[in-house]
């Protein structure tokens, strides 16, 4: 029969799906008071206020993350925010005239990479 002391598979997956649900339901919050959809939101305005170029991606959930906005100036400087649905994401991008493309479908913009390769180099030096 199995050693004393020794979890039993069961008992690690019962504590594997525990931790999973746990993840769905911060992900599945509907935005209530003191959440943080209001920072993103916040955030998220910021950036397109004070930069020019900037082009939306939105990024749809998975598993364990809920869906994203990712955006881009026209320097590949870049932000990404978990919002409340892709929806809400394309109604934002909308709302500020922002191209908007699905990053599943559209890959992310060569600039965002060399962004992120000066950005590398600088903090190497």
């Amino acid at each position: 029969m199995g050693d004393v002391g020794q979890p039993s598979l069961l008992a690690g997956i019962m504590a594997f799906v525990g931790i999973l649900d746990g993840l769905r339901r911060r992900r599945n919050r509907n935005g209530a008071a003191g959440s943080s959809w209001t920072a993103a939101a916040e955030h998220l305005e910021g950036f397109v206020s004070t930069r020019r170029g900037v082009e939306a991606y939105v990024e749809q959930p998975t598993t364990l993350t809920g869906p994203s906005l990712l955006l881009v100036a026209f320097d590949g400087e870049w932000t990404r925010r978990s919002v409340p649905s892709a929806a809400w994401a394309r109604r934002f991008a909308q709302g500020h005239q922002l191209p908007c493309y699905d990053a599943g479908v559209v890959a992310y913009p060569q600039r965002m990479r060399d962004f992120n390769s000066r950005a590398r180099r600088k903090k190497a030096d």
